[in-house]
């Protein structure tokens, strides 16, 4: 077969295979059209979920005529006209594709009146060489798209489309990410000649007014407002705290400079940010907005604009993780303070005089915690230790209290319940691991926002103390100007009250020559986690058999009550 050049209209419909996979598709390429000129009031009308009719009507600054037919021409746009545009865009569209495939697989009509001009006027294409046909038109200022028949050419593409119902919920999904976008554009939504959303615009003071409209009152009731800018790179938006994040991730909004994002960059940022607080069955909610230099981000990798890339994708990470973790713990904090109401002195009164039903704070354990406490600090080192039998291994049951291991452990009398903590097992698993490391000197971690040295007694203290003996714990301390900034810090330490560490480490750096080891357990204990799932707890419970020699230390023995007899 020659090589030829490819008909106008099939090269447009391979450029609407990339573009153009649904009706929300094509609302989505519309609706950017309209924002970038500049409208404030939308109206989207849809007949059977988008397959019969798309139309979309915006107050913009509309097409003067001259440049209709042009308009639906394939790469013509009015958005960018150099490479430097290109590196550093500032509109939603700018590949000038999202016209000429749309009427290259559907029947399309463009009517536009700009203010300045008197008369609005009409444009189609028809014919294999796609040539567009103009006609007076009707029409206020602004301009309206008229999608009909969608795929009607291509019977293969049009037979992968879902119901009516499955592909307006993608229309109706789309819209509520456009809504929240932009609080100040109007946006009504109907389908099948009925008013389904209704979305008036609002200030800026008043965002929580319609983001109650799309996400729900109790997105807003949880909320909390966060904000932080470094360098300028600006994130703001609302959180909600790990207690009352949703079951399903269906409220998860990222816009980064005003586009709708769905980057797994920063949905693991966000995630880790919430770290152990959030239980399995719950995800991430959040509406944030990252703004930063247009040359700082690349929107021109995905064909439907649906990913970027960022220059600097690490300190992005970090500033994310940050700012959404310092916001949960301010929510956190405060919610401690503000929502706990003491009891009536009287009914303290009656509970102080109820007698304890067991003298453990944890019934039928043999000993008690402040023997347990005891014990571990006599905990042996780590140790790679033989398989145990198949008639001497403990059997591994569930979670309890979301920190202890319950297992079964074979004994020659009768099968013994044990809980094994495990928190106390991943400290001494990660004291023992920095303790090996320190020999060699601990890696550092660049901090993106450096953290600047407030406390004069600790500066003091700082200033007292070589800067090799921090360097060897990856602990980089810089002075600039009259200012002392902390720059680096392991990853122990990373995620922590920076400051309060650091008081922490200079006490044990002027009390000691070497770190003891009660230091290497605090040290771990910024790492140990609040709550472990199903598969963490089996991870630890089998780091305790092969790496801690399975040791009683870190077991506490469960006593049954009396059973009765069996029946039979």
């Amino acid at each position: 077969m020659p090589i030829q050049l490819l008909p106008i209209s099939l090269a447009n419909q391979i450029a609407a295979g990339e573009v153009i996979e649904r009706p929300a598709s094509v609302v989505k390429e519309l609706i950017e059209n309209s924002l970038d000129a500049g409208a404030d009031q939308l109206t989207v009308d849809i007949e059977k979920g988008g397959r019969r009719r798309i139309r979309i009507r915006d107050n913009g600054a509309g097409i003067i005529k001259e440049e209709l037919a042009l308009a639906l021409a394939r790469h013509a746009t009015s958005k960018i006209q150099s490479l430097a545009d290109l590196e550093a865009i500032q509109s939603l569209g700018f590949r000038g594709e999202a016209l000429a495939s749309i009427s290259s697989v559907a029947r399309l009509t463009l009517t536009s009146k700009p203010a300045a001009q008197e008369q609005a006027w009409r444009a189609w294409v028809e014919g294999r060489d796609m040539s567009a046909e103009l006609a007076p038109a009707s029409h206020p200022d602004g301009t309206t798209v008229d999608v009909e028949d969608l795929f009607f050419n291509t019977p293969a593409r049009r037979k992968f489309l879902r119901t009516d119902k499955t592909e307006f919920t993608h229309i109706d999904d789309l819209l509520k990410r456009i809504a929240l976008s932009r609080f100040d554009v109007r946006i009504v939504l109907n389908h099948n000649q009925k008013t389904v959303r209704n979305y008036p615009a609002v200030a800026a003071p008043d965002a929580l007014q319609r983001i109650a409209k799309v996400v729900g009152s109790r997105f807003t009731e949880h909320a909390r407002l966060i904000e932080a800018e470094h360098m300028g790179v600006r994130l703001w938006g609302w959180v909600v705290d790990a207690n009352h994040c949703r079951h399903q991730g269906d409220a998860q909004y990222f816009y980064v400079n005003g586009r709708m994002m769905r980057d797994r960059m920063l949905n693991h940022a966000i995630r880790q940010a919430y770290g152990d607080s959030l239980s399995d069955d719950r995800s991430a909610t959040y509406v944030l907005y990252l703004e930063l230099p247009p040359h700082d981000v690349d929107v021109n990798v995905h064909p439907a604009k649906h990913e970027v890339r960022f220059h600097h994708a690490r300190q992005i990470h970090d500033f994310v993780l940050q700012t959404v973790r310092e916001g949960l713990r301010i929510s956190a904090a405060g919610a401690a303070e503000h929502h706990y109401k003491a009891a009536p002195e009287n009914l303290r009164q009656q509970v102080a005089e109820l007698p304890p039903r067991t003298s453990t704070p944890l019934p039928g354990l043999k000993r008690s915690p402040q023997e347990y406490g005891k014990t571990f600090s006599e905990a042996p080192q780590m140790t790679a230790v033989e398989g145990l039998s198949m008639a001497e291994s403990p059997t591994f049951l569930t979670v309890l209290a979301g920190r202890f291991a319950l297992f079964q452990q074979p004994t020659n009398a009768a099968q013994e319940l044990k809980l094994l903590h495990l928190q106390a097992v991943e400290q001494h698993y990660h004291a023992a691991k920095w303790q090996q490391q320190f020999q060699t000197g601990l890696a550092g971690q660049p901090l993106l926002i450096p953290v600047k040295i407030t406390d004069t007694e600790l500066l003091a203290r700082v200033q007292r103390i070589d800067n090799n003996r921090w360097a060897q714990l990856g602990i980089m301390l810089t002075q600039e100007g009259r200012n002392w900034l902390v720059k680096q810090v392991p990853s122990a330490l990373r995620h922590s009250d920076i400051a309060a560490s650091l008081v922490e480490v200079a006490s044990m750096l002027e009390q000691h020559d070497e770190p003891p080891r009660e230091f290497w357990q605090w040290f771990a204990r910024l790492q140990v986690s609040q709550h472990y799932s199903h598969v963490q707890a089996e991870h630890w419970w089998q780091v305790w058999q092969q790496k801690l020699a399975a040791d009683d230390v870190y077991t506490l023995p469960v006593e049954l009550p009396e059973l009765p007899e069996p029946l039979r």
